[in-house]
């Protein structure tokens, strides 16, 4: 009896993996209002917003079918492929949260694994991105003696100083992208360092027939009119925006929205830096506890309010998050 309900059990997970691997290949994904409710509408953890469980070995028989624990990352990197972004690791996962000893070295062995978790960064054109950590909390056999094994996977999305804590030992993978102003600097440079050595090279060199040409740099025409903004200013700018439109009431979803992606820039360098970072965090647990069409959206939306108003009460002493940690008890 036990062996039949076991193998029922594993012919279900089979056809729930191959129907999820289907959904991925059926095209690109709606537009969902932000990471988070991309995240809770894909069930990529359980309705409660806890750790779910994948497969992530299976037993001789059923080798065939597709690894499970791959699917958070691939399916947010198709997420983020359809919002004309580009999913990159930004940190390798050191199964932090995995407390067992026996299960962490079983998941630190596995290959295919290492290739879904840890935390990626959606990377847009015009400088602006998102962060989601993938985490294993623990793994088990399905059942007793049985070579088939699950993992449970966290996913959820992170700011960049979240991430900085979390992923603290880890080296951060990000490569500095250089900025357009900067770019427009150095190719200035390179063209006037071109302009002198053939001066240079004509005194020395008179010729009649030589003409001094140089490569001029043809001006770069800016997607738009953010495209050349500071990563502070950007940050300032969301944040501005969200704070204006909750104040006002008006587009109340894309206000909570912009609040995210600013808080998601994390601290940045400065007094001004950390005023908005804390503020633009302020807004996002507003947003995820006082406004219900935008925190319905969004799996245990109070626990993540208090996460971040913790993480503003504890770090910055922050006195409106503390208060408003009060005000949730």
């Amino acid at each position: 009896m036990k062996l039949k309900v076991f193998t029922l059990t594993i012919i279900m997970t089979s056809l729930t993996a191959c129907t999820q691997v289907e959904r991925l290949k059926s095209g690109a994904e709606p537009n969902y209002a932000s990471p988070q409710e991309f995240i809770a509408k894909k069930n990529l953890n359980n309705q409660d917003g806890t750790a779910k469980e994948y497969i992530y070995v299976w037993d001789a028989k059923q080798k065939g079918n597709s690894t499970q624990s791959l699917l958070p990352r691939t399916t947010l990197s198709q997420y983020c492929h359809a919002k004309s972004g580009r999913l990159v690791l930004s940190y390798k996962s050191q199964l932090s949260l995995v407390k067992n000893a026996a299960q962490k070295r079983r998941l630190a062995a596995d290959k295919s694994l290492a290739q879904g978790i840890g935390a990626y960064q959606c990377k847009f054109a015009d400088g602006t991105h998102w962060l989601v950590s993938i985490e294993p909390m623990s793994e088990q056999a399905v059942q007793k003696n049985s070579a088939t094994r699950s993992v449970k996977l966290l996913t959820k999305v992170m700011s960049m100083h979240e991430a900085r804590q979390f992923y603290r030992g880890a080296v951060s993978l990000d490569k500095k992208i250089e900025s357009p102003k900067n770019s427009a600097k150095n190719t200035q440079k390179e063209v006037a360092k071109k302009e002198t050595s053939l001066k240079e090279h004509l005194k020395e060199n008179p010729s009649k027939d030589l003409k001094p040409t140089v490569d001029v740099a043809t001006p770069t025409v800016l997607p738009n009119n953010h495209a050349a903004e500071s990563v502070q200013q950007q940050q300032a700018r969301l944040y501005v925006a969200a704070r204006r439109d909750i104040n006002t009431g008006k587009n109340i979803t894309n206000a909570c929205n912009n609040a995210q992606k600013a808080y998601s820039f994390g601290k940045l360098q400065g007094t001004e830096g950390t005023r908005v970072y804390t503020e633009s965090g302020m807004l996002v647990a507003r947003c995820l506890n006082n406004i219900p069409s935008y925190g319905s959206r969004i799996p245990n939306a109070k626990g993540q309010a208090k996460r971040i108003l913790t993480n503003l009460a504890n770090n910055y002493n922050h006195s409106g998050a503390k208060n408003m940690l009060r005000q949730m008890k």
